[in-house]
């Protein structure tokens, strides 16, 4: 395989490491990419790379919250199952936590177990895309200037109910449903509507991908059939490496960056995206009839 292939994987994983938790949706960029940079690669293994390489991003999430994740363990457990034996290391309150995210799996584990054939058919293409870029960039900044001034009411992660993780689970459906959306943005955004603090709704949207992104992947790899040629799997690995390193610069700036600022910035960067990608598609003409289908079958 040439040296041109493996620079696209590396551009591609640093694409996915920034997009996949800033709101602006990895997918829709990583379809967007494609179409200018495209790899010389079976079209299997393609759709297949650019859900499978979110688990770089993901292991960033495994590394960085670590301690926030893993159940076990006697040092610093404030809530012990028991305080003597192996009780003394079973931490309840994360335990708690990952309960909660089972929660807000449920509705986008079912539908995308339904409709993922479906999904890839009919909406990941550019027009669908830009289409959702434009639609929830607009929503984001109509949400955060509704959301200016409001008093949060869950303030941390142990104070999310099992209800609000499954609203928040209803909203991230919405970004399984539509490429372009972001999950991020949409679990978030939604989180916020339902008086979450930003800090909280984006440390429990990091928790929420490790699973529903392992399962993606696993998804994909399943129908993909784990047949890799050599040079496929290290295009699958490189891709993986560089955007698990781009986002731990990501996830850091992230968590600093909405400590004082809002979300309204990324709304006007996807609003302006999605206008100009549009725009080049309706010029260049293209595929005109599947322009139609998809816009008709996002609104």
């Amino acid at each position: 395989m040439e040296l041109i292939e493996y620079i696209k994987a590396v551009i591609l994983g640093i694409v996915e490491g920034i997009t996949e938790w800033l709101p602006v949706s990895s997918t829709g960029h990583m379809i967007l990419v494609d179409e200018f940079l495209q790899m010389n690669v079976s079209d299997d293994f393609k759709e297949m790379f650019n859900v499978v390489i979110q688990l770089g991003a993901i292991m960033a999430v495994v590394v960085l919250y670590w301690k926030q994740l893993f159940p076990f363990g006697k040092a610093n457990n404030a809530h012990p199952f028991r305080p003597y034996g192996f009780g003394a290391y079973i931490k309840t309150d994360i335990f708690q936590m990952w309960f909660k995210v089972l929660v807000a799996c449920i509705p986008a584990a079912v539908i995308g177990l339904l409709l993922d054939d479906w999904i890839d058919e009919h909406l990941y293409n550019p027009w669908t895309v830009s289409v959702a870029l434009i639609v929830f960039g607009i929503a984001f900044i109509v949400v955060e200037k509704w959301n200016k001034g409001r008093t949060s009411k869950t303030n941390s992660i142990d104070e999310l109910t099992y209800k609000t993780a499954f609203l928040i689970g209803i909203f991230q459906l919405i970004a399984a449903l539509f490429p372009g959306t972001s999950r991020s943005g949409a679990t978030i955004v939604g989180a916020l509507l339902i008086g979450v603090s930003r800090v909280t709704a984006a440390e429990f949207t990091f928790y929420l991908a490790v699973p529903v992104m392992f399962g993606a992947s696993l998804l994909k790899l399943v129908k993909f059939g784990f047949a890799f040629t050599a040079p496929e799997l290290i295009l699958l690995l490189l891709g993986m490496a560089v955007a698990f390193v781009v986002s731990l610069v990501v996830i850091r700036f992230l968590m600093g960056y909405i400590k004082k600022h809002d979300f309204s910035v990324f709304g006007w960067y996807r609003i302006i995206l999605g206008t100009f990608v549009l725009a080049y598609f309706i010029f260049s003409g293209w595929e005109n009839d599947n322009a139609a289908s998809a816009i008709s079958a996002l609104v």
